[in-house]
């Protein structure tokens, strides 16, 4: 199974998705380590643009090849990453679940933004400026919703693994 968690900074998908991959023992595939690794690595003539995805997409084959659960934790803004995760789930011959976290308390998401502190050495946080600002287009189908202003972690987690055993029979 891929399961991959979309949404803009600053909504909780992290803390969640983290969290889940630990508790089913998913392999977790995080885009902003991926791509600061990149940005590190200096091999790329520009910004990483859509690198980071290609390198999660080809671990996430890989991975679930292996018979491996794999969780993806990204913004996933637009259609093309979007069958990106689709195309992997297809050549793998296993179920793609999308999950899209939102925090739907505009306040509550600044005040979430503004104060987060950075966990990945040399990546500096967005600013809610950018959150703004970010590209996010709308799903074709909608993904299952996890709307943070209204669920704890601790729910969301509960909630995503009632919806996981309910589409994985």
């Amino acid at each position: 199974m891929l399961i991959v968690f979309s949404g803009l900074p600053g909504t909780g998908k992290t803390t969640i998705a983290r969290e889940l991959a630990r508790q089913v023992g998913a392999v977790y595939l995080r885009i902003d380590v991926i791509e600061q690794a990149l940005r590190e690595a200096g091999v790329l003539a520009s910004d990483v643009g859509a690198s980071g995805y290609g390198v999660a997409n080809a671990l996430a084959l890989s991975n679930v090849r292996l018979g491996q659960q794999v969780v993806a934790d990204c913004v996933n803004p637009v259609r093309e990453s979007r069958d990106a995760w689709q195309a992997v789930a297809l050549a793998a011959g296993v179920k793609l679940i999308d999950i899209q976290v939102v925090c739907s308390d505009q306040q509550e998401h600044r005040r979430r933004v503004e104060s987060r502190e950075g966990d990945i050495p040399g990546l500096l946080p967005p600013t809610w400026q950018s959150v703004l600002a970010h590209e996010y287009e709308a799903w074709d189908k909608p993904p299952f919703m996890l709307d943070t202003a209204q669920l704890t972690a601790a729910e969301a987690i509960t909630a995503t693994r009632v919806h996981l055993s309910s589409v994985s029979d």
